[in-house]
């Protein structure tokens, strides 16, 4: 690995809020979209010249729209509870990159323009004219934000600044200011079905080489099918399975389950996507154009149930807004979740012992799990409060014998960012991706230095793709991340080894 251009903060035993340092991470900013990104998501190609007053219009359409926005730009009282909730904050020292400072970069504009006082006596409510310097500080600091909602967990408010990083961004997409990383990855969404723009023969070949991999492992004939009708399940998980370590271990381990419990099952190609970065940019009618592909499929390959795979942002698209924005799935069988985690799935074939998992086949690791926000903080999985931290784990000591939970106050729905979520996941903000994901290396340090852990399992292709890139540059090894679904392809007994 190349030495870094930037410092890489010290690990230590706890995670403490650090001395204030204003402007350290002024000088980070993500990619700008250029106009083939942008014209396929109804934005325009580049700024617009009548940037200003189109912003001022798009943030009065976006406070009449959602209530909640309005809401928390009213309703914070500086009270302190967020300031050291924030990765990015604890990481770079960079006040900005408080919650409560990252909201005022709007909220100031927003009492400027949309508040009586604001209008008339600026200067005693801290407003300020949106000018091209503010507009810069827009793009900056809010594409240093991974929508994590970590921060509403502890605001007495509930205030979440995800929301508000979301209009933020739909307001600079809106004049023109886009980002390339993400929008780019939701037009090849609508151009060819997934994130990375691998067409259908691509996917056929991957998944007939998984089929040849697995026989010559375990000496079953496991199926890994492709647009197949008629199928019981059709499977959406985030296209990194069908290529990259450790995602495509999860996904090898999805058909063995299917496999071992006679489920049938299929992959769509027109919709070889679950990940939904139409939530990122916070534009609802793009996270409906994606989300349609997935209704098409079904009701094309005339599936009964829709199982999403390990992807955190994708759960919660599917948990929170799949029904309202492509529903109503009336065509699917009622008798089964709409739509459904794989560990739903493999949670409750491991209870009816329909599936049976050797532990002893991982005991040469020890294993801990990071809770992934998005699922964390906005979602839940099965028919209990708190399923969703639960059944993972469940899962987890039923494929190994040697599990230990990271400390109390880093787990669950206090669980940190990986680094690498809401859009972030690019090259061009590395610095930043390191540096937030302190929090959680700090945390992952101390059970390897006092349990021994050697790996940490995520059920998010952000997370997994996150830690493989910036464990090295903490002294860790790449491959300690691995996929729930990887541990129980391991465990799982199959019929020949019966």
């Amino acid at each position: 690995m190349a030495k870094p251009d930037f410092e890489i903060p010290e690990l230590k035993a706890d995670t403490e809020a650090p001395a204030v340092q204003e402007g350290t991470m002024s000088h980070s900013s993500p990619f700008i979209a250029k106009p083939e990104h942008q014209r396929p998501l109804s934005y325009p190609g580049e700024l617009v010249e009548d940037w200003h007053d189109r912003a001022i219009a798009k943030m009065s359409d976006l406070l009449g729209k959602y209530r909640s926005f309005r809401v928390y730009l009213d309703s914070c009282v500086k009270c302190g509870a967020c300031t050291d909730k924030c990765h990015y904050f604890l990481g770079t020292s960079d006040p900005n990159n408080m919650p409560v400072g990252r909201q005022d970069l709007l909220r100031k504009v927003y009492r400027r323009y949309f508040t009586l006082v604001g209008k008339y006596l600026p200067g005693l409510v801290g407003a300020q004219n949106l000018t091209r310097e503010v507009l810069d500080e827009w793009y900056s600091y809010y594409h240093q934000c991974s929508q994590c909602r970590r921060c509403s967990v502890f605001c007495p408010y509930g205030i979440d600044t995800s929301e508000i990083s979301m209009a933020a961004r739909e307001i600079l997409n809106d004049i023109g200011m886009g980002q390339k990383y993400c929008n780019e990855i939701i037009a090849k969404v609508f151009k060819i079905g997934n994130n990375l723009g691998l067409p259908e023969p691509a996917l056929v070949d991957t998944l007939e080489g998984l089929e040849e991999d697995v026989f010559e492992d375990e000496g079953v004939e496991v199926k890994y099918p492709l647009d197949e009708k008629g199928a019981d399940v059709l499977l959406v998980t985030p296209s990194a399975d069908f290529f990259a370590e450790p995602h495509v271990d999860g996904l090898i381990g999805y058909g063995k389950v299917f496999h071992e419990a006679g489920i049938s099952w299929t992959l769509s190609s027109h919709a070889s996507e679950a990940a939904n970065f139409g939530l990122f940019i916070g534009s609802y009618e793009n996270m409906r154009n994606v989300s349609m592909r997935i209704r098409e499929a079904a009701q094309e390959l005339g599936v009964k149930r829709i199982v999403f795979g390990e992807c955190g942002h994708a759960w919660r698209v599917a948990y929170s807004f799949l029904n309202t924005l492509a529903g109503p799935f009336d065509f699917l069988d009622p008798k089964y979740p709409i739509p459904q985690h794989i560990l739903e799935v493999t949670h409750d074939l491991i209870k009816r012992d329909a599936i049976k998992l050797d532990p002893s086949a991982n005991d040469d690791i020890i294993v801990t799990f990071h809770d992934s926000c998005n699922i964390a903080r906005a979602t839940r999985m099965g028919d209990m409060p708190g399923g969703q931290f639960v059944i993972p784990r469940e899962v987890i000591k039923a494929a190994v014998n040697n599990f230990v939970d990271m400390a109390p106050e880093t787990i669950h729905d206090a669980t940190f960012c990986c680094g690498g979520g809401g859009g972030l996941l690019t090259d061009d903000l590395i610095e930043l991706r390191v540096k937030g994901a302190v929090p959680r290396m700090n945390a992952l340090k101390h059970v390897i230095e006092e349990y021994g852990v050697t790996h940490m399992a995520a059920i998010c292709a952000i997370c997994k793709s996150q830690f493989t890139k910036v464990l090295p540059y903490y002294g860790m090894g790449m491959d300690m991340i691995v996929s729930v679904h990887q541990l129980v392809s391991n465990a799982i007994v199959l019929e020949a080894k019966q």
